[in-house]
């Protein structure tokens, strides 16, 4: 018998706790830009392990989540693998971070609506011009070694 897994509800309470009191760079609750990536992800057709992978991608880039709280959560595995794909690791060169997308079944979708909101015009006018265009151009060239062609 298959332990039960957490609903899409429950996942969106586990990130929206996880992520309590953190903000964005436009300071913004850090649960809007969660939600903006998980209905990014169903509007593309996303599965619901995808969707809950949308709601907790940045959990253990974050620190909301340890690595150890991701693995012990009630969630499939290729929920647990899309996540820690989706997780930069310090350091970690942009070329190796998309690659390791590249290889994860179901990541580059939530990738895409990940960059898809956090490239959004409307979200980045709020940031400095020199921010701004550091964020648009890094969105743009892993826009490109994913092979994302829509901005």
């Amino acid at each position: 018998m298959t332990a039960r897994s957490l609903t899409l509800t429950e996942v969106e309470a586990l990130a929206r706790s996880a992520h309590e009191g953190q903000t964005d760079k436009a300071g913004r609750p850090y649960a809007e830009h969660l939600a903006a990536v998980a209905e990014g992800v169903r509007l593309r057709g996303g599965s619901p392990a995808q969707q809950a992978a949308a709601w907790l991608h940045d959990s253990v880039e974050d620190d909301a989540l340890s690595p150890g709280q991701l693995a012990a959560a009630a969630l499939p595995e290729e929920v647990k693998a899309m996540v820690l794909a989706l997780t930069k690791r310090a350091g970690e060169p942009l070329e190796d971070y998309a690659a390791r997308i590249l290889a994860t079944p179901g990541a580059l979708l939530v990738k895409e609506a990940d960059i898809a909101h956090n490239a959004d015009p409307v979200r980045l006018s709020v940031l400095d011009a020199p921010t701004r265009d550091r964020l648009a151009a890094k969105y743009a060239y892993v826009r490109s070694l994913l092979g994302i062609t829509t901005p």
